[in-house]
């Protein structure tokens, strides 16, 4: 079956800043507290699919800083795909979900004793890998199953996965998510409702 190809994301490489575009946003929600609303809970609801205990425990993840940054990665890459397959709209949506998430890892960097001297070096290094890794997604699932799971390998796994098989199981995890995702609705999923399935523990 011929695999559908997904959007890249095409925000530019820089600091996210704290404000929020709205002007196409207003004719779904009619305030700006409602795109941030939005992109917390749709953001918020990533990161608690992205730390589920079953990537580190089942599919062998590290369970490191780097792993489950690694983690909340892959899933913006399959939320912000479908978004950016969608509208004007939905690429609007994508900046504010980027902007909410590079806030936060300013936040969790600061509670981890970082100084304000490194952080900014540190967010800028942290986007540099965000998008190498959502290009390196794109382009492999574009190939199709082998080159995902071999993007994955060299990214989540470093290369050296401690079980053989698990970047196979997670190949076909993400491939089972974007189908699921194109399936939601576009207006739940602007609306800040979001799911994501469970692990397979068999590749398809």
């Amino acid at each position: 079956m011929h695999e559908q190809h997904i959007a890249p994301v095409s925000f530019p490489v820089k600091q996210p800043t704290t404000a929020c575009p709205v002007i196409l946003f207003r004719r779904w929600f009619g305030s700006a507290k409602h795109v941030r609303a939005s992109a917390e809970a749709l953001y918020l609801d990533l990161v608690a699919q992205a730390r589920a205990r079953d990537f580190y425990a089942r599919l062998a993840v590290p369970d490191t800083v780097e792993g489950r940054f690694d983690m909340i990665v892959l899933h913006m890459f399959l939320l912000l795909g479908r978004l950016e397959g969608s509208s004007s709209t939905g690429r609007e949506l994508s900046q504010a979900i980027f902007d909410f998430m590079f806030r936060d890892m300013d936040r969790s960097l600061r509670e981890m004793g970082i100084s304000d001297q490194r952080i900014g070096r540190r967010i800028k290094e942290m986007i540099g890998a965000f998008y190498g890794r959502v290009r390196a997604y794109d382009s492999a699932f574009a190939e199709g199953p082998e080159a995902l799971a071999r993007a994955i390998r060299r990214n989540v796994y470093s290369a050296a996965p401690s079980d053989e098989e698990a970047p196979d199981l997670l190949s076909a995890y993400v491939r089972r998510e974007i189908a699921s995702l194109a399936a939601q609705p576009f207006e739940d999923i602007v609306a800040g409702k979001v799911h994501f399935g469970g692990i397979a523990l068999e590749a398809v």
